[in-house]
């Protein structure tokens, strides 16, 4: 990747600058504390179901490490941390009795946070099901949108007005769609249906938790929810590719957007998945439920997709963007997209396979503030994974992250420039961590982490990074190699 863009950009003095955590993939102490088993654990003890055999028992060790972590954030500079709650921590089966020792965790890391002067951006679900839950239909069952909203509320009870902004749940597309259509992550389930039957109830439980958080601490209660949309292109202005285009963006963005922000579903989906499922889970007074306030839309991006209509016969696993998942899958993600082609994207691209195109993010940003003017955003994840190595010296020369990180948050400031209302940037990840189906193969991390002993090694992205934020001001990307 090479730097197009020109450096320094300046920042607001008010914008918002953080890292972000989820809790399976860095906490490890699976089985201490009192915690529960998540469908994280399940499925990752499945032969196959990830990379290597990887599990997050371990993980990053941030469990016992929470003193070290916080210093090293501070020594960044973090203005603010998003961080995830394993809700089988703190309520085991996901409903009843409460853990107090998982619950005394989180307060004392949050404790910690605001003595380092370091905002809390808390998660409440990051992909951890408890294991009960799900065994008990999981997210196609509207029971869990209500032991989702019991479970915030305690969590509010618990860390009261020390969390800056509370975030409903992180990427509801992956839970809905990668965990019961295509079954590349948890719980691994392959059924389209479910997965619509999950989507709506994940919009519920936001719904639910967003009054549930307010009934505790008020309106003064900053709520969010972060999407991870996706910027899809059709390959040509042919009207049969346009008509792809519109199909992705309605199993993808719409079916979040519109309930959460509108109070409706995009009448174009129940048509586009009729031959799946007839709605039927969509019960009355749903949408008034789900079409709760929020102050801030968090957005996560990483890459950008190209579609046509299908020419010949459907592939799957073809490289569609953000199908975070080692291999293919007999179902796709992309429900009532069966005539869609999703074409190849020109590099170059991350070690995900992801292209690498930072003015997909301007034109997210901007067209989010136009369709939505009074509400304002932030990008809670941009990051990229790349074969780090550890240098002679014993530092990571990561150029290319530094190079991809310079590119979109630069991208951000254009978008800013074009009048999108962003209050923040929160790089993915803090540290190196458990990927999902990749397991410990893909390193996302500015810190490296070292698996064997955990130890943590700032990577030069980190040392670009924690300049950019005490200056306000995009250095060349080539200043990382020579900071110490």
């Amino acid at each position: 990747m090479t730097t197009s863009r020109p450096s320094g950009r300046q920042f607001p003095a008010d914008f918002l600058w953080g890292s972000a955590t989820a809790s399976y993939q860095i906490e490890g102490a699976a089985t201490e504390g009192g915690r529960g088993p998540s469908i994280w654990d399940t499925f990752s003890a499945k032969p196959g179901a990830v990379l290597n055999g990887d599990t997050g028992a371990v993980a990053a060790d941030h469990y016992h490490r929470v003193p070290e972590d916080v210093a090293l954030m501070q020594g960044l500079g973090l203005q603010a941390y998003r961080l995830s709650i394993a809700w089988p921590r703190v309520q085991p089966t996901g409903s009843g009795e409460f853990n107090q020792e998982g619950i005394d965790f989180y307060v004392d890391l949050v404790d910690r946070l605001v003595e380092a002067g370091i905002a809390p951006v808390v998660t409440l679900y990051h992909w951890d099901l408890p294991q009960a839950l799900e065994d008990a239909g999981g997210w196609t069952n509207r029971e869990t949108a209500y032991r989702f909203a019991d479970y915030a509320r305690r969590m509010a009870e618990a860390l009261g007005d020390k969390v800056t902004v509370w975030t409903t749940l992180n990427e509801p597309w992956c839970s809905a769609y990668l965990g019961y259509a295509s079954g590349v992550h948890a719980p691994g389930r392959t059924d389209q249906a479910a997965s619509l039957a999950a989507v709506h109830h994940l919009n519920l439980a936001h719904g639910l938790a967003a009054r549930a958080v307010r009934d505790v601490l008020g309106d003064s209660a900053q709520v969010s929810i972060t999407l991870n949309l996706h910027v899809t292109r059709a390959a040509s202005d042919a009207p049969e590719d346009v008509a792809a285009k519109q199909q992705v963006d309605t199993v993808a963005n719409e079916v979040f957007l519109q309930p959460l922000l509108e109070g409706r579903y995009p009448e174009q989906v129940f048509a586009q998945t009729a031959a799946v499922s007839d709605w039927s889970f969509v019960q009355d007074g749903d949408l008034e439920l789900i079409r709760q306030p929020i102050d801030l839309l968090g957005v996560n991006y990483y890459s950008t997709g190209r579609v046509q209509r299908l020419q010949g016969e459907p592939v799957v696993g073809d490289g569609s963007p953000g199908v975070d998942g080692h291999k293919s899958s007999e179902v796709s993600p992309w429900v009532g997209c069966d005539d869609v082609e999703w074409l190849p994207q020109p590099g170059p691209h991350t070690a995900m396979g992801w292209n690498i195109e930072p003015a997909g993010l301007t034109e997210l940003l901007v067209s989010l503030h136009e369709r939505y003017p009074s509400l304002p955003l932030a990008v809670t994840e941009n990051g990229a994974a790349f074969a780090d190595e550890v240098s002679a010296d014993g530092r990571v020369h990561d150029l290319p992250r530094v190079e991809y990180l310079h590119d979109h948050i630069d991208a951000v400031g254009a978008a800013m420039d074009a009048g999108a209302d962003v209050r923040g940037y929160f790089v993915w990840s803090l540290m190196d961590n458990f990927e999902w189906a990749y397991g410990y193969d893909r390193r996302f991390g500015i810190v490296r982490v070292d698996y064997d002993t955990c130890e943590r090694t700032l990577k030069d992205s980190a040392l670009w990074y924690r300049d950019l934020i005490a200056t306000r001001t995009i250095a060349p990307a080539g200043t990382a190699v020579t900071l110490s």
